[in-house]
């Protein structure tokens, strides 16, 4: 970890590719560094909720620029420590290095496999001051009923949609939550909270549309240069993300000046939206009523999700699916999420599955859970 928080590593005109667990990449630094020679690249694994994995291409000077913007929007300084608790082969933990060297600021590492009570211990210790997490992190916190130490400050929570209910009861434990939006192409965040509860308010180094459909693009002098897919072992190629085009997202969001502040709202995702008897539904907002849903039921193990599945006659159904869930809650969760559900967006059945299908940092993964539920 120290490495990357020396100038030797940011100046350095080589790639670094944050390789996740068990994951190669034969060939993968060359074919970057020929592509961009003397740009100083950070490479990280992706695959959202729907696509393939491939790697996006930051740099390490567009990392720096992020890192800037988020340090001057939560007033972060050598002053402050960083408790990590994220992995560093994700843009969300490596981006707490990036901020900690730009800003002078130390930095605690959380070992081992992730664990709530450790982890809060760990922070009191170390007297740290700032993290980040994602919201199944929060969501152990509440579940453990445990009370965040004083010398925190600000918990920046993204990564996933974090539903307003669990932000309430992490608040109510005195976790200081702000709430952030971004991805991996944008090295960071895209927006934030200054206050909790608030609303997310757009960093000062981004520039931001929406079109009719209220799909985002985003331009921006940290946005990723492009995407790297392997095409066959050791084989590689190359998607530019043009500067001037800027990045055309699948977000649906909302964007409205106030006070001269830009503040973006998010509202659902294009590829997780689907046509239910001609009617939209959001697939991302039942997730988020479903994890508030388990909170208000006490239903903290196991792990649940919603999915379409196809219907001849009305184009598609929602099913809930469950992996080390008792029927009986499994159930207990489906009665509850109809019970605010459309006609249209009722859960049709609770289907076992083995496991759920998420990303490492418990982001859900649509598409293998359809081929899932289709098999």
């Amino acid at each position: 970890m120290t490495e990357f928080l020396t100038p030797t590593f940011w100046e350095s005109p080589a790639a670094h590719v944050a390789l996740p667990p068990g994951v190669a990449a034969e060939g993968l630094q060359s074919f970057v560094e020929a592509r961009l020679p003397n740009e100083g690249t950070c490479l990280f694994q992706t695959s959202g909720t729907e696509g393939a994995p491939k790697w996006v291409v930051l740099t390490k000077d567009g990392m720096q620029r992020s890192a800037k913007a988020v340090n001057a929007h939560f007033g972060i300084t050598a002053a402050d420590r960083w408790l990590l608790a994220l992995p560093l082969w994700h843009v969300g933990g490596f981006g707490i290095l990036a901020r900690a060297f730009a800003a002078g600021s130390q930095v605690t590492a959380l070992d081992g496999k992730w664990n709530p009570q450790a982890f809060t211990d760990l922070v009191a210790a170390s007297k740290s001051t700032l993290t980040s997490l994602v919201p199944t992190q929060v969501f152990d916190l509440v579940s453990a009923g445990l009370r965040a130490p004083k010398s925190l400050r600000v918990v920046l929570v993204g990564g996933a949609a974090l539903s307003k209910d669990l932000e309430k009861a992490a608040l109510d434990l005195g976790w200081p939550i702000r709430r952030t939006y971004g991805m991996t192409e944008t090295a960071s965040q895209l927006a934030s909270q200054s206050l909790a509860g608030g609303e997310l308010e757009v960093l000062s180094l981004w520039n931001l549309h929406t079109d009719h459909d209220g799909i985002l693009t985003i331009r921006g002098p940290a946005l990723a240069k492009g995407y790297v897919s392997a095409i066959g072992p050791g084989n590689w190629s190359w998607q530019a993300i043009s500067a001037g085009e800027g990045l055309r997202t699948q977000d649906r969001v909302s964007l409205n000046e106030v006070g001269g502040k830009l503040l973006l709202r998010f509202t659902g995702r294009e590829a997780g939206t689907i046509k239910i008897l001609g009617e939209f539904v959001s697939l991302s907002q039942i997730q988020e009523r479903l994890e508030s849903l388990r909170l208000a039921l006490g239903i903290s193990y196991g792990d649940a999700a919603v999915c379409d599945v196809p219907d001849e006659r009305a184009g598609a159904r929602l099913v809930l699916a469950f992996s080390h869930l008792s029927r009986s809650d499994a159930e207990r969760l489906m009665r509850a999420l109809n019970d605010g559900l459309r006609a249209f967006e009722q859960i049709q059945e609770a289907r076992e599955v083995p496991a759920i299908p998420r990303g490492e940092l418990g982001k859900l993964r649509l598409e293998p859970l359809r081929m899932l539920l289709r098999a």
